[in-house]
């Protein structure tokens, strides 16, 4: 009796919670869906179940009884690119360095025949899902989420296919046969709004915006078109802005009408462009997100912007932010005498962006790390010279390097202040000495010696990019080696690589390798890293960036170390998360990240962890081990709104563990996550 005999598609409500506050109900060839959408709105969509004709029939506002029409006559527009991810390299699909589109590939449309449609509730979110999409090797759905309490909707084509080795990108928007909009607003790359008068005679244009978003204006408001602001962008070198978003009609050929929406550059920054991953048998969701507002002349972006803090990160009483590794080269440029303006544009950028640390990874290609020593001290001494000049207020930038010799695999180092070394050490030379110039000066020729400077320094070292690029196979092969072993190996960094549209969190690799480490035995922490190379204000950086918040009481002075900052990551003392979700406080039983928490016979535990989020939360999960399992307990989060802040306490059962830590994640795949709490 849930089959609506009425409609010519049959439209299944049998997952649909009569209790939720979100109305089905569908009416001859018409399924209505209405919201409340927050600030006393209601949202309603009309989805047209007649084939060839436009799925939305229209997108309306409500309030005080007036009802607005945002947009009608809309279909979701994709273009799926398919190519082939070589698999006999390195391990398959774990990889960076590989180039589907310099290999044969193929851009189809994505076509929908619309069918069997269903609507589904999880918490707060409603799902309409249509069967009948397909792209070459791929076949799926069509879904469209909305979110209670939030203008808010999530369009996607959610394909599948059962060929291997497939790699992929994908554009998406919306398109008309008709000319839907009056005015198309964005940010130029340098914040500033433009506008556009929307001719039916526009050829389809790619722009590069800040902000990720292009909107479009109607009569009766607007209607903001972005992606996941994060998910979106696979791993580059460059955070280039590749003109993510377009506007026009009959997009790339392929898309018929005018449309709006977002897109990628097929070759990327034109070094390596692996693409999403999506292997046979995942459900691959090529989505963008909608935001709805009555308001004109481009103000939804603001609304938009909330969604990432205006694309920084939020300051947080008694943390700072810290972002690392940079090979910016920054010292290559000044010793090469580059016109550089006074403060250098990656500076600018990360102050834009609010990040209080940046840790560089210089001579990453340029300098000359294994000497002569008379070029290797001096351009260590232009690198703390700069670093120090360009600390100030609440920035402070700190020197560091990729060694990538003596333990295997890439590796980053960061020491608490100016530490003249050379990788490199003749038979008659010390291992320490005191240079008339530059002071004590360290050479370093094995794995015994780099260990020996770390620990006269009180330096850190950890895995950059474990288990991909040039540390796979690591660090599981040093991992009983005395380096690893010693608490100046701090663990691994984390960042979304290889990239992968079906999985509900970003980063997999290292967050497994994480509970790794944990059940391995030592106390190891991740921090998160970006790994890129040059960056200017105008580039993508949020998109292709990440964070640590760091809990210091203050921020160091340069000129007097930072062994705080040291200290803070040594012990856990931080949180990683892309931006959108904050975790300003933690603790299992009363014991933070980093410390030992001693548990009774019973096991029992209460978790507290304070959670502040922009987009509508997902799931939360407890991880923990014993030394040989990983245990998971998935804890639904879909009944929270869009822009929440609120403290959740979890009962769990931790009998026999050793170690336990958090993870929460939003519905753009954005996530945050603590350090380990470690049992006894």
């Amino acid at each position: 009796s849930f089959i609506s005999v009425y409609a010519q598609i049959p439209v299944d409500l049998s997952s649909y919670n009569k209790k939720t506050k979100t109305v089905a109900s569908v009416t001859g060839n018409m399924l209505e869906i209405t919201w409340p959408a927050g600030n006393a709105e209601k949202g309603k969509i009309l989805i047209d179940l007649q084939k060839g004709k436009p799925l939305i029939k229209s997108l309306q506002l409500e309030k005080e009884g007036i009802s607005k029409e945002i947009a009608a006559a809309l279909d979701p527009g994709f273009t799926l690119t398919t190519g082939h991810r070589d698999l006999e390299k390195r391990n398959g699909w774990t990889i960076f360095f590989d180039n589907p589109a310099h290999l044969p590939h193929q851009t189809y449309p994505v076509q929908f025949d619309k069918q069997n449609a269903k609507v589904t509730s999880e918490g707060g979110h409603t799902i309409i899902t249509l069967d009948g999409a397909s792209a070459g090797p791929f076949t799926g759905a069509m879904a469209i989420t909305v979110y209670q309490g939030s203008t808010l909707l999530k369009v996607e084509a959610i394909l599948t296919t059962d060929q291997d080795s497939m790699a992929i990108l994908y554009d998406g928007g919306l398109v008309s046969k008709q000319l839907p909009w009056e005015k198309l607003w964005w940010s130029n790359s340098k914040g500033y709004l433009e506008a556009h008068t929307a001719d039916v005679q526009d050829e389809s244009l790619s722009k590069a915006v800040k902000y990720r978003t292009i909107i479009g204006q109607s009569k009766g408001g607007s209607l903001a078109v972005f992606p996941a602001p994060h998910q979106y962008f696979y791993p580059l070198d460059n955070a280039y802005n590749l003109e993510h978003t377009w506007f026009g009609n009959n997009y790339k050929n392929v898309l018929q009408g005018y449309g709006i929406g977002i897109r990628h550059e097929l070759l990327g920054d034109r070094r390596w462009v692996p693409w999403f991953n999506a292997p046979p048998g995942t459900k691959q969701h090529l989505n963008f997100f909608c935001l709805l507002s009555a308001e004109k002349d481009g103000k939804i972006l603001e609304k938009v912007k909330a969604f990432t803090h205006n694309d920084t990160y939020k300051p947080l009483p008694g943390y700072y932010t810290m972002s690392s590794h940079f090979h910016t080269e920054h010292t290559d440029d000044v010793l090469t005498h580059k016109p550089l303006p006074e403060i250098p544009g990656f500076v600018t950028a990360f102050r834009n962006t609010g990040v209080n640390i940046v840790h560089l990874g210089e001579f990453h290609g340029p300098g000359s790390p294994k000497g002569p020593e008379i070029k290797r001290f001096s351009e260590q001494k232009v690198l703390f010279d700069e670093c120090a000049r360009l600390s100030e207020a609440d920035f402070l930038l700190l020197p560091g390097e990729e060694p990538n010799n003596f333990f295997g695999g890439h590796w980053m180092n960061i020491f608490p202040h100016p530490v003249y070394w050379v990788m490199a050490r003749g038979s008659d030379q010390p291992f320490v000495e005191n240079d008339p110039r530059y002071g004590k000066v360290y050479r370093i020729s094995n794995s015994e010696e780099m260990l020996k400077l770390l620990e006269a320094e009180n330096g850190l070292a950890w895995t950059a990019h474990a288990r991909i690029k040039g540390s796979t196979g690591f660090p599981d092969a040093y991992k009983n080696e005395d380096f690893y072993k010693s608490d100046r190996f701090m663990g691994a960094a984390w960042k979304a690589m290889p990239a992968d549209l079906s999985k509900p969190r970003l980063g997999n690799r290292v967050l497994d390798l994480m509970d790794d480490m944990a059940n391995w035995g030592q106390r190891k922490h991740v921090i998160a890293e970006a790994d890129l190379f040059k960056i200017e204000p105008h580039y993508e950086l949020y998109g292709h960036l990440n964070v640590n918040y760091l809990q210091l009481d203050e921020l160091p002075e340069f000129e007097d170390g930072w062994q705080p900052v040291l200290d803070a990551v040594e012990q856990g003392k931080f949180f990683v998360t892309t931006g959108e979700i904050l975790l300003p406080a933690f603790d299992v039983n009363g014991t933070k990240a980093g410390e030992t928490l001693q548990l009774d016979e019973k096991g029992k535990a209460v978790m507290n962890v304070t959670i502040d989020w922009t987009f509508p939360l997902s799931f939360a999960e407890i991880i923990s081990g014993n030394g040989n399992q990983v245990y998971r307990e998935t804890i639904s989060l879909d009944d929270t709104e869009a822009f929440g802040a609120k403290t959740f306490t979890f009962n769990t059962d931790l009998k026999n563990r050793t170690w336990v830590r958090f993870e929460v994640w939003d519905v753009a795949a954005n996530g945050a996550f603590t350090q380990t709490v470690w049992l006894e």
